[in-house]
């Protein structure tokens, strides 16, 4: 008979596992806090108030789009990353790291690079300004700012598909005269298209509750810029019970997001 795996027996210490309990009372507390507190009789009435209405739709609209400009130049520079491998490791590190910079960004100062590039005075901005084409505080803006802190969720989760999927169907199909582009449409595409769902759930999810370079960038303007995270914020000076109706919201989100990943596509999962 084989031994027993000694990792199978491990046992937690008392204070690791005192620390832990903290740190998941840290992460869980304050959500049950929000539920607990959450007015649940006046809730339907307050998630069909106009203002509430107005930034859930704007934000499922601007999300949305967001999430396409995201699969459209996304996954191109997913197939390129995957390809840095063969590269030189200075280039590929900073192509690695120009994709990550958002993720580790605070996303204040995304707004703010945002507004320097592209604002009525910023680098290209002026130049837009020139020919009638005003892009801060407009609802575009607020697109340009989801895509700008989403794209790399999705970038990173196809790379990942990339890199685990059978090469061996793309040489397959390059060897039967395919061209590059038939074999990434008819080959890669579908090989990757777990991957590419779940980099675009969690592309909708970040976009639906960037808040930081959206009001940096975008403003606050009511059926224009103002999003729920926004919304949420303005509301719990004025409205407190209308902030925790919007929280609520994006929390049901979330919660939906991992119920439909299934831990199958999470960073450190075990599958």
């Amino acid at each position: 008979m084989r031994p027993e795996s000694p990792t199978r027996h491990r046992r937690t210490g008392p204070v690791v596992a005192v620390l832990a309990a903290l740190g998941l009372a840290l992460l869980v507390l304050p959500l049950l806090g929000l539920v607990l507190r959450a007015p649940w009789a006046d809730l339907p009435a307050l998630l069909v108030s106009i203002p509430v209405l107005q930034a859930l739709g704007l934000s499922l609209g601007t999300a949305s789009i967001s999430t396409l400009v995201c699969l459209v130049f996304g996954i191109p520079l997913a197939v390129l990353l995957s390809h840095a491998v063969h590269w030189h490791v200075v280039p590929r590190r900073l192509l690695r790291a120009a994709i990550t910079i958002p993720l580790v960004l605070p996303p204040v100062v995304g707004g703010i690079a945002l507004l320097l590039l592209l604002g009525r005075r910023g680098i290209v901005g002026q130049w837009l300004a020139e020919i009638g084409i005003t892009l801060p505080f407009t609802t575009g803006a607020v697109v340009i700012a989801q895509t700008f802190v989403a794209m790399p969720f999705l970038v990173f989760a196809v790379e990942g598909a990339l890199r685990s999927a059978d090469r061996r169907s793309e040489l397959a199909a390059a060897t039967l005269g395919a061209r590059p582009a038939q074999t990434f449409r008819l080959v890669t595409l579908p090989l990757v298209a777990p991957g590419i769902a779940a980099g675009a759930v969690l592309c909708f999810t970040r976009a639906l509750g960037e808040f930081g370079a959206t009001i940096t960038f975008a403003g606050s303007f009511p059926g224009v810029t103002r999003t729920l995270p926004i919304a949420s914020y303005l509301a719990m000076n004025s409205d407190p019970d209308t902030a925790i109706a919007l929280a609520l919201v994006l929390l049901a989100v979330s919660l939906v997001v991992l119920l439909a990943l299934r831990d199958r596509w999470l960073p450190g999962v075990v599958r």
